[in-house]
């Protein structure tokens, strides 16, 4: 099975840039977590806490979009080494108002601009492979595996990390980790100028360039997204509902950690085969796959039953997200490839914090089955947005998407 990751990773610059680029998105599972632990131990005070991580997701999904079209525009080193230098820097000031214990208005300030300049890792790596696997675009797709479970790993191990650091050494101990990671991630991922994608030379011609939104494909993708992020968000809350009312409050970790498990190994299993199904129809039976697993939420009775049916339904994750992200590079330009994929994780992004709004108060009124109901409710809704654009998407993906040209010049 690994044979097929071995493969992309021998590709000149492959390995350097995905090791890099995982530290440099390792932030993005620990900052939410570790200014909450920290707002509760000086503020003491949960309603700050979330309203300071709110504060920053919305700032990194307005900007995230934003940052990636400048990048597919003038580079990545271009603009992100300025950006990711002011998110380091943000991330220190945040820490510092913290020990200071800063007016509240300070803290916020902080925690926007950090969240504004964070942009999309994950697009810019994703947007390497996609140069270095030019010559055999067969492997594109295992090597968008490869990141999803890097992914799910990164969300697994980052809020452990951030749970024991800040509870032995000091709540902020998580966010002085994200801020070397930045920092040192981001120098590593960005010093690397051969797997840099090259910027679109003819720049008016980049720049009169229409979103990436105008595309109809793309909307539906995004609406889906939106669908998916939220049933995570209500699932993190639901879970955590769930494990308190059966007296076991401390696994709700584990049991989110074992859904992004199943996601990890489905990721891997899922990369290191080639599918002769269409791109559009892996995609349709992914989502529907999703639901359909979510659903049994409702059937647990206990922690044994809701982890074994997590863990399932955590397979479906990362193929799905896989999918996704092969569709925008078959229906978006080279040169806005960053573009696409950062709405993809700006839409997730936002679903996360649609999901985790709706389902708190269904929780407060009828426990965390009012949770579950929500998640099972964004689910089919997911599933309706897929089917009612699906034969858009359909021919997104079987039109010729890239040319000779275009590939020179990504």
């Amino acid at each position: 099975m690994f044979s097929a990751y071995s493969q992309i990773l021998k590709i000149p610059g492959a390995a350097r840039f995905s090791l890099a680029g995982a530290v440099l998105r390792t932030p993005m599972s620990m900052m939410g977590i570790s200014t909450i632990l920290s707002v509760k131990a000086i503020y003491g005070n949960y309603t700050i806490a979330g309203l300071l991580t709110a504060s920053s997701i919305v700032a990194a999904a307005i900007t995230a979009p934003i940052l990636a079209r400048l990048v597919d525009q003038h580079g990545q080193l271009r603009t992100m080494g300025p950006s990711l230098t002011v998110c380091g820097i943000s991330v220190i000031a945040l820490i510092t108002c913290f020990f200071l214990a800063a007016p509240l208005w300070v803290v916020f300030i902080f925690s926007i601009i950090s969240g504004a300049t964070s942009g999309s890792p994950g697009a810019l790596v994703r947007s390497r492979w996609l140069k270095v696997t030019a010559s055999s675009p067969t492997h594109l797709p295992t090597a968008y595996a490869l990141e999803s479970a890097i992914d799910e790993l990164i969300y697994i191990v980052g809020p452990i990390l951030a749970t024991i650091l800040g509870a032995s050494i000091h709540p902020t101990t998580g966010l002085v980790l994200s801020a070397l990671c930045t920092s040192v991630g981001g120098y590593a991922f960005l010093s690397q100028r051969s797997t840099e994608p090259t910027p679109m030379t003819h720049t008016d011609e980049h720049t009169s360039a229409p979103s990436v939104l105008r595309d109809p494909a793309v909307i539906v993708l995004v609406l889906t997204y939106i669908g998916a992020g939220a049933l995570f968000g209500a699932n993190d809350v639901s879970v955590i509902a769930f494990a308190e009312e059966q007296g076991a409050p401390a696994y709700s970790g584990i049991l989110l950690a074992v859904f992004a498990l199943g996601s990890l190994c489905a990721a891997l299993i899922y990369g290191s085969r080639t599918w002769l199904h269409p791109l559009w129809k892996l995609f349709a039976v992914g989502v529907f796959a999703l639901a359909l697993g979510v659903t049994t939420f409702l059937c647990a009775n206990n922690l044994w039953v809701l982890g074994t049916v997590m863990l399932i339904s955590g397979l479906t994750c990362a193929p799905t997200l896989t999918n996704v992200n092969m569709i925008i590079t078959k229906i978006v330009r080279p040169q806005q490839l960053t573009e696409g994929l950062a709405w993809m994780s700006t839409s997730l992004t936002l679903g996360v914090s649609l999901g985790s709004a709706v389902a708190g108060p269904a929780i407060d009124s009828s426990s965390s089955y009012g949770g579950f109901i929500v998640m099972v409710i964004f689910a089919w809704i997911m599933v309706a947005v897929m089917l009612a654009g699906l034969s858009r998407l359909r021919r997104g993906v079987e039109k010729p998407a890239m040319h000779p040209s275009d590939l020179l010049d990504a």
